[in-house]
């Protein structure tokens, strides 16, 4: 089904089930599941690691990686 069909039989609910789709929605983008916040941080380390084989000086500070990493999260996954 397309995001726009999707759209439009959301909108077909009574308001108080629109309520509850919406917060659910919201709350899915704003607060990653376990599952995936460890799905992240694995690919992350995976790649890190794979970097510093290639170019033992490509260590990055943990602050810059945990900045890409709650980016990544919030775009929805790795790029």
């Amino acid at each position: 089904m397309r995001v726009d069909e999707l759209e439009e039989e959301a909108l077909k609910l009574d308001p108080r089930s629109r309520a509850r789709l919406a917060e659910r929605l919201l709350a899915s983008l704003e607060d990653p599941s376990a599952t995936e916040n460890e799905r992240v941080w694995a690919d992350e380390a995976v790649r890190r690691d794979a970097e510093i084989e290639r170019n033992p000086g490509a260590e990055r500070l943990f602050d810059e990686a945990l900045r890409d990493i709650r980016g990544k999260l919030r775009r929805g996954g790795p790029d």
